[in-house]
């Protein structure tokens, strides 16, 4: 009979004991068939200990905490995919709501539906007065829209084009101050979304104009 005093090697427990084919596959990860390996080896091992040179109760249980704290990580291991399955399924229902509205991405140029241009913008404070310039392919004013007074944070805007063509149209320009004193701003591009989809867990955004964004890419919505 062979004697065993040595600590347990628990680097096989990924592998099953005493089977031969089919289930080992299967098995390898789940907590409950490592503790049953551990278990099978641990009798087997105080069936075959050494007499003269018995493994003391100290390392069983250091051998006992060992195989817990695996089968802990594993069942944590399981429990964390599961979460993370669960939030990428909520993350595409929540983007579907999504499609059909506009994206506010950098960029100045107006987005129009028929003689209607719409535009967004952000101000890093409030402003008394806020001027959007309607700028044309050569350079010229073609109109100045008067917004009033806004409050610092993101705005959208609409301007009725009229007479004006909308394909001579390359930009617009934010003017804003509070008082004498300039307001920051930054002119924001209105983009249809397309569509959404997911890629390794994360939120992609499909536009209309055929650009790709990730979510975090996405300076607002309207």
């Amino acid at each position: 009979m062979t004697m065993l005093s040595s600590p347990l090697d628990l680097s096989n427990l990924g592998t099953t004991v005493g089977s031969t084919t089919g289930t080992a596959g299967n098995t390898t990860n789940d907590p409950q068939a490592m503790q049953d390996r551990f278990l099978k080896l641990l009798v087997a091992q105080i069936n075959n200990q050494d007499p003269l040179n018995p493994m003391d109760n100290a390392q069983m249980t250091t051998q006992m905490a060992q195989i817990n704290t695996v089968s802990g990580i594993q069942q944590l291991n399981e429990t964390l995919k599961g979460m993370a399955d669960q939030m990428a399924s909520s993350q595409a229902m929540q983007g579907t709501t999504l499609i059909g509205k506009d994206a506010l991405v950098e960029g100045d140029a107006l987005a129009f539906d028929g003689s209607t241009g719409k535009g967004a913008f952000t101000l890093d404070g409030d402003a008394s007065s806020v001027m959007v310039d309607i700028i044309g392919k050569n350079g010229e004013t073609l109109d100045t829209l008067n917004l009033g007074a806004r409050e610092a944070g993101q705005h959208g805007f609409e301007w009725p084009a009229g007479s004006i063509d909308p394909n001579q149209v390359a930009k617009f320009s934010v003017r804003a101050t509070n008082g004498s004193t300039s307001v920051t701003d930054a002119e924001l591009q209105r983009v249809r979304i397309a569509s959404v989809g997911l890629s390794n867990g994360a939120m992609n955004i499909q536009l209309q104009n055929g650009r790709t964004l990730a979510y975090d890419q996405v300076r607002g919505f309207m």
